[in-house]
């Protein structure tokens, strides 16, 4: 997994490594990992950095070009 996306929000927000890594409760190795592709993103980390940034998962992992995080769906509650 190519993680260039994450190194580039972090240094567009003018955030270090450590700063990230203190935020998500991780050594700052790790997450060096993740940046360099070395170690894997769990999903709850992936999760806490698309609501850091404030974008989406897909967007973190380039799937998709598109910024903005996706709308949430409204619950539904039906009576029956």
């Amino acid at each position: 997994m190519r993680c260039n996306r994450i190194r580039d929000l972090r240094e567009d927000h003018e955030l270090t490594q450590k700063e990230i890594a203190k935020s998500l409760n991780i050594a700052q190795r790790t997450y060096s990992g993740y940046e360099t592709s070395s170690r894997n993103i769990p999903i709850e980390i992936l999760i806490e950095l698309a609501s850091l940034y404030n974008t989406s998962i897909d967007y973190l992992l380039g799937l998709t070009d598109q910024t903005e995080p996706y709308k949430k769906k409204q619950k539904i509650y039906r009576n029956t």
